[in-house]
């Protein structure tokens, strides 16, 4: 039951995850036409420029999750690499539970009233020409629920590949059993 729930998060996430990649070109081509409207005729407007942030903001916040989901956010790998795939099981499951969740959750319950302010009010941007502030802080929220259902997935995930009831997504070797089976191959190699 509880596989069958991360499987449908990690479905809506790869899908928001592949979709909000587009959102970069779109960011680049506004910037770039921008650009050129401002070189060929000088004249611009702030609603461009942040209209490439939003779009950009959007793409961060958006694919986050999906960047979890791929296991590719960063770590410091000083003490995470030399360890067992089994011990970064534990390892990833203890951050997950105690930091990741809590903060992510966190982040959504105060993103709520940040967003419900600007919306009602109709918040615009302090700069001239500046867009409405309400879909950045959309993006910003959304961004944090698919990271709450994300922490949720792996979550369930991590406890069942330590409990043996599915294979690893993520079958990547440590460093130290990249180098154990180094090791093994050299001796072997030795032996001959």
């Amino acid at each position: 039951m509880l596989l069958n729930l991360s499987r449908g998060i990690d479905r809506v996430t790869e899908f928001v995850g592949k979709a909000v990649m587009w959102l970069i070109l779109l960011s680049v081509l506004v910037s770039a036409g921008n650009a050129i409207i401002l070189k060929m005729f000088s004249i611009s407007s702030n609603a461009w420029l942040e209209l490439r942030w939003y779009l950009f903001g959007a793409a961060f916040m958006l694919a986050a999750a999906y960047t979890l989901k791929q296991n590719e956010h960063v770590r410091v790998d000083v003490f995470y690499a030399s360890r067992s795939r089994t011990t970064q099981h534990w390892i990833d499951l203890f951050g997950h539970v105690f930091f990741l969740l809590p903060f992510v959750v966190l982040m959504t319950w105060l993103l709520v009233p940040y967003f419900l302010q600007a919306y009602s009010s109709g918040e615009v941007s302090s700069n001239s020409s500046g867009l409405i502030i309400w879909p950045a802080r959309a993006f910003l929220l959304a961004g944090f629920c698919l990271l709450v259902l994300q922490a949720i997935s792996e979550i369930i995930k991590k406890i069942a590949v330590i409990a043996g009831l599915m294979e690893d997504p993520h079958p990547t070797l440590s460093a130290k059993e990249a180098a154990e089976l180094e090791v093994a191959a050299l001796v072997q190699e030795i032996k001959k």
